[in-house]
């Protein structure tokens, strides 16, 4: 994520000035802004005694650009860790955001490091969308003189593991770049792995690349760098808040649970902005952990080690240790620990046990397959819990000293035993107002509002996938913003499912909101979806287009974002003329532009 640029009214440049400079340097690559920086910077500061300008530092031979693909912010930490480590050894570096990667620019890199995140259905990173199709297109260009490397990081629960990380090595590979390292895949507990990486690739780029003088790093380090700035609160140190309002906002004859949960900030000092996420560190149900012991003939006071901490096996599975998500790879081993039939068949049929991973959760699966592990050997098997991320549903412009969630809570049943998401089910059913939990803000730079207040703004986002539309329209009525605003949400039914109807409803009534289009897929024979919806009122939504508004996509990843953007691909071809081939183009044009964004997940 990059550094956000104030306002215009806040540069002390004019808005012309401003145009002519962004028309002037679009061009240039990574090395020639640095070097452009180094320029500039030596003829502002000249010898006072003389008025002879100083010596200006030449770019160097060799520049490490590192290129942030990140999902979730894993990626994007990772990056800054290598920049500084990179720095720490007076090797100049360019760490950049994919989003603003100006890619076709690709073929001058003499040193690429790329940091992937995969999501969805092995996906690349939202923001490395445009890098990705650019790479893959009969545009790329020969990358012969290009050096590289690339650290994965995916899910180990998912099928197409660290595909993204996979797909950018398999294409800079063929596309002529030499790799310096091999490929890291890395699972949601990286960070050991990660930080070998970062010191075995800083000593490989010692050997190649000439350390700069202090001077000349300031310099070049002035102009490449995109700072990321963090909450005071993260991951690793989040914010101990309270619960203020767990609210059901479906209704009783719906099949979905869906909660607007409010969170106290107190005086934390915690900021955030419309398009951010939440980070919810969350506790395993006790009644749960209870049944798993149970079901492993154990206590639950027996003592296990979690690197070098010492915890009682019951305090680690609820505190420390993943139970909802099941994975492949604890199939595999919990087979070869149990010497279950049943699961060893599995091993060898990966469609199979990934099936049975995605359906079965650790606690059933103990249940079919009995074993007597070790509490120690069963611990092992087990992956770290990790917080949950939930779009923010508030702008705090208006809430100030809350932050707001649209939660929907999973719930099953797995033979005849109910079921319950970690995270959703501690939100919805083991807190009560006042009590205490851990969060952290996730930043997304590319989720934002237009700086101009008065474009228009597409927002389509079924489902919970309302949630940041909420907070948009919250900011933009704080705002004064003149531009239209057209939402496309969609659930199953209208009596049950509308996910804060009143507030739309007024937003309607005060002209905040231009235009709504509903698709309630189950209130008739014929099931209607949001896709739906654009393709029926596709010449107004090109019109909307051609008008310069920003088209928001928010929800699943997996189908309902694939619809939409075929959808939206179909309308383009349609009103504007256009072929598969250039709508597809003017599609990602933009998303370079910044014009169509997406959250997914």
């Amino acid at each position: 994520m990059t550094k956000k640029q104030p306002p215009l009214s806040a540069l002390p440049i004019s808005t012309e000035q401003l145009a002519r400079l962004q028309t002037a340097v679009d061009d240039y690559s990574s090395h020639q802004l640095a070097w452009l920086s180094g320029y500039l910077w030596g003829t502002i500061n000249q010898n006072a005694g003389n008025g002879m300008p100083v010596s200006v530092p030449v770019a160097p031979e060799e520049t490490v650009t590192i290129i942030s693909a990140s999902q979730t912010g894993n990626a994007r930490r990772l990056s800054e860790q290598l920049r500084e480590r990179l720095i720490s050894e007076k090797i100049n570096v360019n760490l950049i955001n994919a989003g603003d990667y100006k890619f076709k620019q690709i073929n001058q890199e003499k040193i690429l490091v790329i940091v992937a995140s995969t999501q969805g259905e092995g996906e690349p990173a939202e923001e490395a969308v445009a890098l990705y199709k650019y790479l893959y297109s009969k545009k790329a260009p020969n990358l012969s003189e290009t050096n590289y490397a690339i650290f994965a990081l995916g899910d180990s629960s998912y099928e197409k593991f660290c595909q993204a990380g996979k797909d950018f090595d398999t294409q800079l590979a063929k596309l002529g770049a030499i790799s310096l390292f091999e490929r890291i895949d890395a699972d949601v507990e990286y960070q050991a792995v990660a930080d070998e990486w970062v010191e075995n690739l800083t000593q490989k780029l010692k050997e190649r690349v000439p350390t700069q003088t202090t001077s000349q790093l300031i310099v070049t380090q002035s102009g490449s760098v995109n700072e990321i700035h963090s909450s005071p609160y993260s991951k690793t140190a989040p914010l101990t808040a309270s619960l203020l309002n767990n609210q059901k906002i479906t209704g009783r004859g719906s099949q979905k649970d869906v909660r607007h949960i409010e969170i106290d900030l107190g005086d934390s000092g915690l900021r955030y902005q419309p398009g951010d996420s939440l980070g919810i560190w969350f506790d395993n149900d006790p009644a749960l952990v209870d049944e798993l012991v149970g079901l492993l003939w154990l206590n639950g006071d027996e003592e296990v080690f979690i690197g070098q901490q010492r915890h009682s096996l019951r305090d680690a599975l609820i505190y420390q240790l993943e139970l909802t998500q099941n994975t492949h790879i604890i199939v595999e081993k919990y087979a070869q620990l149990s010497k279950d039939d049943g699961l060893l068949a599995l091993i060898s049929d990966k469609s199979a046990i990934l099936h049975y991973a995605q359906t079965t959760p650790i606690v059933d699966m103990v249940r079919q397959a009995a074993a007597q592990p070790s509490a120690q050997a069963f611990i092992d098997l087990l992956r770290p819990l990790t917080p949950r991320l939930y779009s923010i549903s508030s702008s705090q412009a208006e809430s100030e000293d809350e932050v707001h969630a649209t939660v929907g809570v999973v719930r099953y049943d797995i033979d005849g035993r109910p079921r319950t998401g970690g995270a959703s089910g501690f939100l919805a059913d083991r807190l009560g107002e006042g009590d205490e939990l851990r969060i952290f803000i996730e930043h997304n730079e590319n989720f934002r509002l237009p700086s101009e207040p008065s474009t228009p703004v597409i927002m389509i986002g079924p489902g919970t996938g309302i949630a940041p539309f909420r907070a948009f329209l919250q900011q933009r009525d704080n705002d004064g913003a003149k531009g239209k605003n057209w939402l496309f949400f969609g659930n199953p039914h209208f009596v049950d499912d509308f996910l804060y109807q009143v507030e739309w409803q007024r937003y309607v009534k005060d002209g905040l909101l231009t235009q709504i289009s509903l698709a309630w897929s189950r209130d008739q024979a014929q099931k209607v979806y949001v896709q739906d919806k654009l393709r029926e009122q596709g010449k107004e939504v090109w019109d909307w287009i051609v008008e310069g508004a920003h088209i928001y996509v928010c929800g699943d990843a997996n189908r309902m974002a694939k619809d939409v953007e075929q959808a939206l691909l179909d309308v383009i071809s349609q009103y504007g003329s256009m072929d598969s081939e250039q709508a597809d183009e003017f599609l990602s044009e933009l998303r370079v532009m910044r014009r169509y964004q997406r959250d997914v997940y």
